[in-house]
């Protein structure tokens, strides 16, 4: 090798399939809610649907998708509440699980300002992380399970001709 030419070294990058952001960092900013128009929609006209999604698998199956919806409505348009006190802390434990700052503001703020981009934000948040908010936890323990290369059910296999 000439003394003249530089060596270029390739650094490992990581593989093209995984797609998830690193921890601690988002992978959408608060106001990126045409990244995902369908849950903008959604989020849109019905904002306790996309929570209640959001908050059955942030809490791993334990509330269920109806029950956080449920309460979520009841506290905004039933009770006159503002659902952001609610809401806001499954944005904490979001946050907390992948280790997001606390962007733009406080969880309290940004529920409170802006309770829709928040809402997509988190929704999106779950998808780019390889998780189906649509399909309710036991979709997304499948998913994360499959992310991790850890399946333990095996294969079923297809019926088959009978005599």
């Amino acid at each position: 090798m000439n003394p003249n030419e530089s060596k270029t070294e390739s650094t490992p990058q990581a593989p093209a399939s995984d797609t998830s952001p690193p921890e601690g960092q988002w992978s959408t900013g608060i106001c990126g809610c045409f990244d995902d128009v369908t849950s903008c929609c959604v989020t849109c006209w019905c904002p306790c649907i996309t929570f209640g999604r959001t908050a059955e698998i942030v809490d791993k199956g334990k509330i269920s998708c109806f029950t956080a919806a449920r309460n979520c409505f009841m506290l905004a348009y039933v009770f006159g509440i503002g659902a952001c006190i609610y809401t806001c802390t499954y944005r904490a434990k979001l946050r907390a699980h992948y280790s997001l700052p606390p962007k733009p503001c406080g969880d309290c703020c940004v529920h409170y300002f802006c309770f829709y981009c928040a809402l997509c934000q988190e929704h999106r948040e779950l998808k780019n992380r390889g998780l189906d908010p649509e399909g309710g936890w036991v979709a997304a323990e499948a998913n994360a399970k499959k992310l991790r290369g850890r399946t333990t059910a095996p294969p079923v296999p297809s019926p088959g001709m009978t005599r």
